[in-house]
């Protein structure tokens, strides 16, 4: 691994950043006490902070030289509502709220080369560092964006960075094109005539309209959507009824669905409706169908070639290439970093975290950030910088001159 020594150095401080903020967690859009860290500690390091988009945003912005170029480095800073099983001493104090996404090791990374760039990065124009809240199902970068975060700090291009179990320490996996799926929820609530359990045939039973509408999405994928074309959807709540000898006048189910493709999007918010109405005639009962009801569905999280050409430069000159795989599978997860590429030209890179075992899978209980890639993480952030801004000194000057 090439590791700056002054990053190594820094391994310390970011271990103990990144414990803290995993001790802390916060969930969407009420991350003040780790805004406050972040804040703090770029102020610290002499860069230029701002706050306040979307509540809890920070951006912090690096100038060298007189260069006109510029790039933004996006690292999500909210936890998930979800109870901590580990025992660690650095384990969640916040009953029911824990950092089971790693973005407590995202916000580590980036301060530690936002510390290394402030005080020793050789590159020629502006760096913003955007420290996004709500990233998980609350489209914080959406919102961010909605208040004008690039036209305050117009980037030029924009990264973005995950951790990724499985994928061994020391490696990266990134690709040109679609990365990551869309993301769109759906809720559908049917309603009928309620009625004594000993006497169904007075009323419209959604219960069993329901079990047969779930049974029916999962067609949709298998016989409505071409077979090369990946597609998921998936019910994750069903409501209906609160005792044991009545027939509820309603159910919800609730879900989401996923593909790499608007036009498999649509072929599937189509297929959702038509089969809810369908069922619901055939039961004798109503569907009221709303898509994404609470924040925007995510997009498709698109690469653009130029840009991810220059995250696979960087990820090579930390890594090494046979350690950056360069056609990776994509994943069927999302991420808001989608609203940002649909913005600026840019690309999303995953980092090794290690293996999964003992549940260390995103989202579990169990789950902890891998402390041992904070410096190579780092690391990428600065190669990228340094690539993508150079300094006009380190440049061939007749070639400059040639063209």
């Amino acid at each position: 691994m090439n590791i700056p020594a002054e990053i190594r150095a820094l391994h310390a401080d970011m271990q103990r950043w990144r414990r803290h903020i995993h001790q802390h967690p916060e969930t969407a859009f009420k991350e003040t006490a780790t805004a406050r860290l972040i804040a703090g500690q770029l102020q610290q390091a002499g860069i230029e902070v701002h706050q306040g988009l979307a509540k809890t945003g920070i951006v912090g912005v690096l100038r060298r030289g007189s260069g006109n170029n510029s790039i933004a480095l996006r690292a999500d800073m909210d936890a998930l509502y979800i109870q901590e099983q580990n025992r660690f001493e650095h384990a969640s104090c916040h009953d029911g709220k824990m950092h089971a996404c790693g973005h407590d090791g995202h916000c580590a990374m980036l301060l530690g080369a936002a510390s290394y760039l402030a005080k020793y990065g050789r590159f020629d124009g502006t760096v913003y560092f955007i420290f996004q809240p709500a990233e998980e199902c609350r489209a914080g970068a959406y919102q961010m964006i909605n208040e004008g975060l690039f036209e305050q700090f117009p980037a030029q291009r924009v990264f973005g960075m995950h951790n990724f179990p499985d994928i061994p320490v020391g490696h990266f996996a990134v690709k040109s094109g679609p990365m990551m799926a869309s993301f769109d929820c759906f809720a559908i609530t049917l309603k009928g005539q309620a009625t004594h359990a000993a006497m169904p045939h007075l009323g419209n039973d959604v219960l069993v309209a329901a079990a047969h509408l779930i049974t029916q999405l999962q067609t949709i994928v298998s016989r409505r959507i071409d077979p090369a074309d990946a597609a998921v959807v998936s019910v994750t709540q069903v409501h209906g009824g609160n005792t044991w000898n009545a027939l509820p006048d309603s159910a919800v189910i609730r879900g989401t669905f996923r593909s790499f493709k608007n036009s498999v999007c649509e072929q599937l918010e189509h297929g959702i409706r038509h089969l809810a109405e369908s069922t619901a005639q055939s039961f004798g009962i109503r569907a009221d169908i709303h898509f994404n009801p609470d924040n925007p569905g995510y997009p498709v999280t698109l690469n653009s070639p130029a840009e991810t050409a220059g995250a696979i430069r960087a990820a090579t000159a930390v890594a090494g290439e046979q350690c950056v795989n360069t056609a990776p599978t994509p994943s069927m997860g999302a991420e808001d970093f989608a609203f940002m590429l649909q913005q600026k030209p840019g690309c999303y890179i995953w980092i090794g975290n290690g293996s999964s075992q003992g549940s260390c899978l995103l989202h579990n209980p169990n789950y902890d950030f891998n402390d041992e890639i904070l410096p190579l993480g780092a690391t990428y952030w600065v190669r990228l910088v340094e690539n993508e801004l150079p300094e006009y000194s380190s440049l061939d000057f007749g070639k400059l001159l040639k063209d």
